[in-house]
């Protein structure tokens, strides 16, 4: 009895010890390779989940080469400013983009289980390599600031509009009790 006890025990062992070395697997194909390129000499803070942040990018497909989106070049050039950690950007770049200091240069290679899935120019065995350049960073941002932005992101697209700001504020005036003036809307 206890040698099959014994013998159970060590299959049950192996067993898991496959599923353990299976996922072990799974997650170093889905590891995000970052590779700083650039690296300021003050880092007096780094990025963190909830900081507001202002990057540049350049999308780039690590099969050929080619660049499938560059922000200097999208509608007014200007970087694009996003909350991180909170899905306002793929998986794969609020994860690479963390830990990182204002005036920072990383090249961030994130696989497709983290990356674009079936949206857009980019398919989801398409691997998309990502160099980014942290212009500014700000703490504070903080569980309230992404509490409030829920509250204000009325269609839960996970961006603001200038209606749904508006509708928003109303809203909160409006509960306050007090008759509002419609000339400063």
């Amino acid at each position: 009895m206890r040698r099959c006890v014994l013998k159970c025990g060590n299959n049950f062992l192996k067993v898991c010890s496959f599923f353990v070395d299976f996922s072990v697997a799974d997650e170093t194909k889905d590891e995000i390779k970052i590779e700083v390129m650039f690296m300021p000499e003050n880092c007096t803070k780094k990025s963190k989940r909830g900081d507001l942040m202002n990057a540049h990018y350049d999308g780039f497909l690590a099969k050929d080469g080619s660049k499938f989106y560059c922000s200097r070049s999208e509608k007014s050039g200007h970087p694009k400013w996003f909350v991180l950690g909170v899905g306002q950007v793929i998986k794969g770049l609020d994860i690479g983009m963390n830990d990182m200091c204002p005036g920072e240069k990383r090249k961030i290679i994130i696989p497709p289980s983290l990356g674009y899935g079936k949206q857009g120019n980019v398919s989801d065995e398409m691997v998309p390599v990502l160099k980014h350049h942290a212009i500014q960073l700000s703490h504070g941002i903080g569980p309230r600031s992404m509490e409030a932005f829920r509250e204000m992101d009325l269609d839960q697209d996970r961006s603001l509009t200038r209606t749904e700001v508006k509708k928003f504020l109303m809203i909160e005036y409006e509960k306050g009790g007090t008759q509002r003036d419609d000339s400063f809307l």
